[in-house]
């Protein structure tokens, strides 16, 4: 008798989500163009991981007693614009088969706290967007005279391939002088 109740006994102590799926997710976060520097933050603004793309990275699926977990991706390359993408988990279609089998202690207790109850997308994928080419300076009017180091300067920053914010700042301390 007892062969057959502990095994009943035992399945009553698990959740069905528990049992079939996981907690934790392998999510592939893809950028186009490859290589660009990734840091993951949790709700709560703490660091999961940093790293580059492309990058797998292991994340839970819940956050807290009947909590989804949700994060924010953080993209920068040289040359594009910072992106941001967002996961958030969704509800696990195996968290409602404890009707049948984990019953109210899997679906009141067990897969809510371990996270199993939700599952997270298996990727990210952005497109990061070039930076803009830095604003062509207008040559002064003719007739006005610029010293000659400082046309060489601006020649010289025109040609370098500064980011915008870096190309503003140096050619407004040029023509300051």
């Amino acid at each position: 008798m007892r062969a057959i109740f502990l095994p009943l006994a035992l399945s009553l102590l698990t959740g069905c989500a528990s049992i079939v799926s996981e907690s934790k997710y392998p999510v592939n976060i893809v950028t186009y163009p490859a290589g660009a520097q990734v840091d993951i933050h949790d709700r709560n603004g703490v660091a999961i991981y940093t790293g580059t793309t492309p990058a797998l990275v292991n994340l839970d699926s819940g956050d807290g007693y009947f909590g989804r977990a949700a994060y924010t991706i953080d993209l920068k390359k040289e040359g594009f614009v910072p992106a941001q993408a967002h996961l958030r988990a969704s509800m696990n279609g195996w968290y409602w088969g404890n009707i049948f089998f984990g019953g109210l202690i899997g679906m009141l207790i067990v897969d809510p706290l371990t996270g199993a109850m939700y599952k997270l997308p298996t990727s990210s994928i952005s497109q990061l967007d070039a930076l803009p080419p830095p604003p062509v300076t207008p040559m002064p009017a003719a007739g006005t005279a610029i010293p000659a180091s400082k046309t060489e300067e601006i020649r010289d920053l025109q040609q370098s391939n500064l980011p915008y914010e870096e190309y503003q700042r140096r050619y407004e301390t040029i023509q300051a002088k």
